[in-house]
């Protein structure tokens, strides 16, 4: 893990120095770019993953040289940044997913809320090593409404060592409003010898 990374959320702070308009626009321009680079859908066969640690996998994404995930598309939910230690997401609010109240679904949030954090801590692993979400909290502070036209996950690693991750992230605004915070434990999974 870099020794850079820190809890007070330099890229939500930074928003304040732009408009939320130039923000919003730098976001699409960014996602544009990034969506043009990633090659299709689907699930990457185990011989293309072989020897490739966490952020080599989304080295080989962003490249367009392993496929990125389907939830990408059914969600309308991209990564945009990574680092090892940090992942972001970028998200549309889809219409599909509002409740009665006009609001957008809690399930949705969770789901790029724990992408963000799962792949934080996925940027971290070796190669051979696999984890999954063991538990995952969510704190939802303030409804999130097709007002807001993009909204991006950021996940940042606690720790992570040989049998648990843990993360945190938070969904925000382009005027950095945040929407919600979370935090994950992740079990990671060495292959046995033998």
């Amino acid at each position: 893990m870099p020794a850079d990374i820190n809890p007070l959320w330099h890229s939500i702070a930074a928003l304040s120095a732009d408009t939320a308009a130039d923000t919003l626009v730098r976001w699409q321009q960014q996602e544009t770019e990034v969506r043009r680079q990633l090659s299709q859908g689907g699930v990457a066969r185990p011989g293309q993953l072989q020897g490739l640690s966490g952020l080599q996998v989304f080295e080989g994404i962003s490249k367009g040289e392993l496929p990125y995930p389907h939830v990408s598309e059914g969600a309308d939910i991209w990564p945009i940044e990574y680092e090892a230690g940090r992942f972001v997401f970028q998200g549309h609010p889809p219409q599909r997913f509002l409740n009665p109240m006009g609001t957008l679904h809690g399930g949705w949030i969770a789901t790029m809320l724990d992408s963000a954090v799962g792949c934080a801590v996925h940027t971290t692993l070796p190669a051979g090593v696999a984890y999954t979400t063991a538990e995952l909290k969510i704190s939802y502070l303030r409804a999130l409404t097709l007002k807001v036209p993009l909204v991006r996950a950021e996940g940042r690693i606690i720790s992570s060592g040989r049998q648990l991750g843990f993360a945190e992230g938070r969904l925000y605004g382009p005027d950095g409003k945040v929407y919600a915070h979370a935090t994950t434990t992740c079990l990671v999974m060495t292959p046995s010898a033998g």
